[in-house]
């Protein structure tokens, strides 16, 4: 019994111990934060930028919004409350300036090698330490050889050579339309056929095969793990955004089967495209050409096509999906359109890639459209270099997050006039005018600005000028009663989380 006491004593002294040593480590960290909030909200280089306290003192409220697609959408109402500068996170500042386009994503004048931009924010561009670099994620030298590879494939005049075969899937669209839509009777989803064409025709342009999604009416396994990966994709970054990325690349690795997948399908695309005959000229030819010269590697080739098929249909897809909802929730404006398409062509053989530049009003619609929902969000970070910058007049300590996130710029009062209103009327007139009338046109820039502005911007114009003009010339639409308050009803973690849009289409008589 005494021997039994004994032990027993021994083991509470080192409870007691372990305990005690717990407290501690707890206290300690509890203090580490407490100080870190205390340097947050009154000793940090940004204390003086206006933003609520909770983000000011601490990364997590920003990461948490992230992750469940709120961000960019309270962000907005932080503008709204704040003004053209928020600070959204500790070391984290958002702008509605206009001139906040420039300062932060162009050309930096009188700098030198690396810094001629603003780097990109490795949190955001990089969460995955394993991808190979693409046209998206590589730095200044590399990104600015890919572009060149690749801009002759994007070009006016490329455009016009690819003719025949994106026109080819828009005659397949509208020929699959009119076989579903039981003379207007039967809702379909239009939100799913857009992308069922962006991704057919840019699967073409990039790996020389469609994904047939038109031919099946459906989608392929490969965009829809692209569609399915958008959330985890924002929960990642909002786990690096707090300083888990170690963390990141271990739940990447465990759950990296489905990962593994899509880069085989990938990859098995890329090598039936470079088996096919040379100068095919389509959108990859640029740098399958200079493959032997640079010593790219086929997994950086994998990369760049993986990254072309979604920036090259995606963001189309959503642009046509938030158009076609606003112009049937504003008939007057759709009206207008019809006018203006079906008094334009006597044939559908008249509505060509050239022939549609001519609709000055489906322009400003498309306009209007990516100002009102935006393809991207939020989410184009970039780092304040050493020495800290000016921008839109305010100096930023160096090591700053900044970004420009289009919902916020696109709906500011003060770049605006009515900024939730859908009035394409805006764009019809010159950026002087408009200024006067309260609409900073300039605050618009959907395809962003500088050396890493959208490559793909003339594509993404052609295809929605060619498809939105033969819908409308063709068919008569309305809106299901399903898909009310469409836009409202979505998440968006930087990408938009899209939901069906069901449209009843019925045939126009000739």
């Amino acid at each position: 019994m005494a021997k039994l006491a004994e032990l027993w004593e021994v083991g509470v002294s080192s409870v007691g111990k372990y305990g005690a040593l717990a407290i501690l480590i707890f206290t300690l960290a509890v203090a580490y934060e407490v100080a870190g909030i205390i340097y947050n909200l009154y000793f940090h280089p940004l204390r003086d930028f206006p933003g609520p306290l909770i983000q000011r003192a601490s990364r997590l409220p920003w990461a948490i919004r992230h992750a469940l697609g709120s961000q960019a959408l309270y962000t907005q109402k932080l503008h709204d409350k704040y003004g053209p500068i928020v600070r959204v996170g500790p070391n984290h500042l958002t702008f509605t300036d206009p001139r906040a386009w420039k300062d932060i994503y162009g050309h930096r004048v009188g700098t030198e090698g690396d810094m001629a931009e603003m780097p990109k924010t490795r949190v955001f561009n990089k969460t995955i330490r394993s991808q190979p670099t693409s046209i998206l994620n590589a730095d200044r030298e590399e990104h600015s050889r890919f572009r060149r590879a690749l801009s002759h494939g994007f070009s006016d005049n490329a455009m016009r050579q690819q003719e025949p075969m994106i026109k080819k899937y828009v005659d397949l669209l509208l020929q699959r339309l009119h076989e579903e839509c039981d003379n207007g009777k039967k809702a379909l989803n239009i939100e799913a056929w857009y992308n069922w064409t962006t991704f057919d025709i840019v699967g073409d342009l990039v790996f020389g095969q469609s994904f047939h999604c038109l031919d099946n009416v459906d989608y392929h396994p490969w965009i829809e793990f692209i569609f399915s990966s958008i959330r985890f994709g924002a929960i990642t970054v909002a786990m690096t955004y707090l300083g888990l990325g170690d963390l990141v690349q271990l739940l990447v690795k465990l759950g990296g089967n489905a990962i593994k997948r899509v880069r085989k399908y990938t990859d098995d695309m890329v090598r039936t495209r470079l088996s096919m005959e040379k100068d095919r000229d389509d959108l990859f030819e640029g740098l399958i050409k200079r493959r032997e010269d640079w010593n790219l590697s086929f997994q950086k080739l994998s990369a760049n096509a993986f990254i072309l098929v979604l920036a090259g249909s995606e963001t189309t897809a959503t642009t046509l999906s938030g158009a076609t909802y606003l112009l049937l929730t504003h008939p007057e404006i759709l009206e207008k359109l019809k006018k203006e398409v079906r008094s334009a062509f006597t044939s559908v053989d008249e509505i060509t890639i050239s022939s549609v530049n001519k609709l000055s009003y489906m322009l400003a619609i498309l306009n209007e459209s990516l100002r009102l929902y935006p393809p991207v969000t939020s989410g184009l970070v970039r780092s304040v270099p050493e020495g800290g910058e000016q921008i839109a007049g305010h100096y930023v300590a160096a090591g700053t997050y900044v970004e420009v996130q289009h919902w916020s710029m696109n709906h500011s009062k003060e770049n605006w006039k009515d900024p939730w209103a859908f009035q394409p009327e805006r764009f019809l007139t010159t950026p002087e005018e408009a200024a006067k009338a309260g609409n900073q046109l300039e605050a618009l820039q959907a395809f962003n600005v500088g050396p890493r502005n959208c490559i793909g911007r003339n594509l993404a114009y052609a295809e929605m000028r060619l498809i939105l003009a033969r819908i409308i010339y063709e068919f008569d639409l309305k809106l299901s009663d399903d898909s009310k308050n469409w836009i409202e009803r979505q998440k968006t973690f930087a990408l938009w989380d899209r939901i069906p849009l069901y449209v009843n289409l019925t045939p126009v008589e000739r």
